[in-house]
């Protein structure tokens, strides 16, 4: 284990430590990386549809493999000083085994933590059994102690972003995470401010709350105020980065203009930003 290495895992660690909320930005390349720490943000996360949507690929189908995200990852370390988690979807299998592989695999590529989701991929039944899904849980939890040093694991209940909108099978699935020793507990798309409130009040650990995604946009204010600990930002900006590009090229095509330069910065700007 490498000196740097071990800096980012024991800053990671000490970040969610802290009472403030923590604000987790997720890059989709090296240069929104750079551009972000620059900005001044203390770690970042990977958003595995931001990962999809630059290989041209859909999200939340498990269409990029583990050789393809831990490549991507290796990219995101080498361009920051900053401690980075990964989103590795469903672990890339379904069974305990394979899950423990990859928090394995991510230790080695020296990622400060990771997640890991209950999602199974299959239209079906989307969400492994929670039996299932907490042994998965339990040996993620093994292999990211197995590692000699600070590995932030968290564990994500997907049922409100997998059609099985129930929120009591939510909290019995973070408790159940949350008991396997997770480090932080993640149910994307929470409906509203009531149910954020119930998922923090359940457990004594950091709890994940994602920005763009489901119905509520609360400030970071607020969402401190329900008791969340830590902040993702998910896909919403490389959506919002795609959706400049679409009405950019929109106007191109259909009007002939160039609008959309109105307030960019210049490309000096942009290197200022990027530098490392």
């Amino acid at each position: 284990m490498t000196t740097d290495v071990a800096r980012r895992a024991q800053l990671f660690r000490e970040l969610h430590d802290r009472p403030d909320l923590l604000v987790l930005p997720n890059p989709w390349d090296a240069g929104s990386a750079r551009l972000l720490e620059n900005l001044g943000f203390k770690a970042l996360a990977t958003t595995s549809a931001g990962l999809a949507f630059s290989l041209g690929r859909r999200d939340g189908e498990g269409a990029v493999s583990a050789d393809e995200t831990f490549e991507h990852v290796r990219a995101l370390i080498a361009a920051t000083t900053l401690p980075i988690s990964a989103d590795l979807e469903n672990g890339f299998g379904a069974s305990p085994e394979i899950v423990a592989a990859t928090i394995r695999c991510a230790g080695e590529v020296g990622l400060a933590g990771a997640s890991i989701e209950d999602a199974s991929y299959d239209s079906h039944e989307p969400l492994y059994d929670r039996s299932l899904a907490t042994e998965r849980i339990v040996a993620a939890v093994e292999a990211a102690r197995s590692l000699g040093r600070p590995f932030v694991l968290t564990a994500r209940a997907e049922n409100f972003i997998r059609g099985r909108p129930d929120l009591d099978d939510v909290l019995a699935r973070l408790h159940a995470y949350d008991t396997a020793g997770a480090d932080v507990l993640y149910a994307p798309g929470l409906p509203d401010a009531d149910a954020i409130r119930r998922v923090c009040g359940s457990t004594t650990k950091p709890v994940n709350v994602v920005a763009g995604i489901g119905p509520t946009r609360l400030p970071l204010a607020e969402l401190a105020a329900l008791g969340v600990r830590r902040v993702s930002i998910g896909t919403s900006f490389a959506r919002a980065a795609l959706n400049a590009l679409l009405r950019a090229a929109t106007e191109v095509r259909d009007r002939g203009t160039f609008d959309y330069l109105d307030g960019v910065p210049s490309v000096s700007e942009f290197n200022r930003l990027i530098a490392p």
